[in-house]
């Protein structure tokens, strides 16, 4: 019984693993491309944690083998991708820069559009797999 949970538990890490690489990857491609092209890393960083509302918002839909999906795309590659971290980071930085109402608009766009995109994306999944 031990032997089949170690096997089930590392089935999960690598699911993990293996979307968290091209998430993080992706995060820190974005902050170098396209930070300079849309004037920071506050913008970029609200681009990239939109796209994985959306997508996270999908994933939680009625998809057809789920579990796996979510370790892969959720967890690994929207985890990495999207971060809290970097989010109030840039909030800091505002801040620093004496520019506290625009780290307030960060932070309410941030939250508005991201469960925008959160609820967009659980939509689009339950009308794909018409649920």
């Amino acid at each position: 019984m031990a032997d089949r949970q170690l096997r089930f538990a590392l089935k999960e890490l690598v699911l993990v693993a293996c979307g968290a690489v091209p998430g993080a990857w992706l995060r820190w491609q974005s902050g170098v491309h396209l930070g300079p092209v849309l004037g920071g890393s506050a913008v970029s960083d609200l681009l990239v944690n939109l796209i994985g509302s959306l997508l996270l918002g999908f994933l939680a839909g009625p998809i057809p083998r789920r579990p796996s999906l979510l370790l892969l795309l959720g967890i690994g590659f929207c985890g990495c991708l999207t971060t809290f971290s970097s989010w109030m980071l840039d909030v800091v930085k505002l801040l620093n820069a004496g520019q506290p109402l625009l780290g307030l608009l960060l932070i309410v766009v941030s939250l508005l559009l991201g469960v925008a995109s959160a609820a967009a994306g659980f939509q689009i999944s339950r009308r794909v797999f018409d649920a």
